[in-house]
């Protein structure tokens, strides 16, 4: 069955193997992006900015003249800030919070009637691990993937009524584009400076060495044709995933310590 589906941040990284990948399945893929960029011809490339309603707005609206509905929403965009919490700019924090929680909140809003109006849809929000715990030296960006968890369990009772499906999908370390983006926003050390450059070489070698984006495009298009998904997915190796395990089961004292560990910040 091919599905109208609006997928955000296709410029890079999940986005644009997501995107391609549906496309080549024959769905009618619409991708955004902020910028110019290549991609493939298969997908509808849109220009939009989260943090522009009226961009937003622009974007939906176009999108129902063509096709008449969205049955998937994917909010993928997003952006990654780094750095100490007591040196970052009050400016990255807000574009981060924004870009990854507000424009998410933002966009949905302007596709759920649309949704209701057809009978139903999905919205598959892409999370993070750090969604799951508090990353150090990535504060913010866990803070805006924690503030889509709450919103996507608060989302998910109020619209099931309206036959609308919330998945969360929580990836775990990947070799995209991360790295070199939170590089445009890194907060400078100050006091914090020789923890700080020494978590950023493991947060940065972690994803160096992370699976392909296309592992998860696959996982998403499997997702998508499911009559009954499940809430969460968690995309991530075996340690990965068995650390989000532990954070449910150990004191919360003990798994600080096992995550600072990991993060040479004792």
């Amino acid at each position: 069955m091919t599905r109208v589906i609006l997928i955000t941040g296709i410029s890079s990284g999940f986005g644009r193997e997501t995107a391609k990948l549906l496309a080549e399945e024959g769905h009618s893929v619409y991708g955004t992006m902020r910028k110019e960029c290549e991609t493939t011809t298969l997908v509808n490339v849109l220009k939009m900015d989260l943090t522009d309603k009226e961009s937003i707005q622009n974007v939906v609206r176009t999108i129902i003249e063509k096709e008449g509905r969205i049955d998937v929403l994917i909010n993928n965009a997003g952006m990654h800030t780094g750095g100490p919490v007591e040196t970052t700019p009050e400016k990255n924090i807000r574009l981060q919070i924004d870009t990854n929680f507000t424009g998410i909140v933002n966009l949905t809003n302007t596709v759920l009637p649309v949704m209701r109006n057809q009978g139903g849809g999905m919205i598959i929000n892409i999370s993070s691990i750090g969604g799951l715990m508090g990353l150090p030296f990535q504060a913010f960006y866990s803070a805006s993937k924690f503030a889509i968890e709450g919103y996507s369990e608060a989302l998910r009772i109020e619209v099931r009524g309206f036959n609308i499906k919330v998945v969360v999908v929580n990836p775990g370390d990947f070799h995209t584009s991360n790295s070199a983006n939170r590089r445009n926003f890194l907060a400078p050390g100050g006091p914090y400076l020789e923890q700080f450059e020494r978590s950023l070489s493991i947060i940065e070698k972690d994803e160096a060495n992370g699976w392909s984006p296309e592992i998860l495009a696959k996982k998403i298009s499997v997702i998508i044709k499911r009559k009954n998904p499940r809430q969460r997915y968690v995309v991530a190796s075996i340690e990965q995933k068995l650390a989000v395990l532990l954070k449910r089961i150990l004191p919360g004292r003990l798994f600080m310590k096992i995550l600072a560990g990991h993060y040479r910040t004792n």
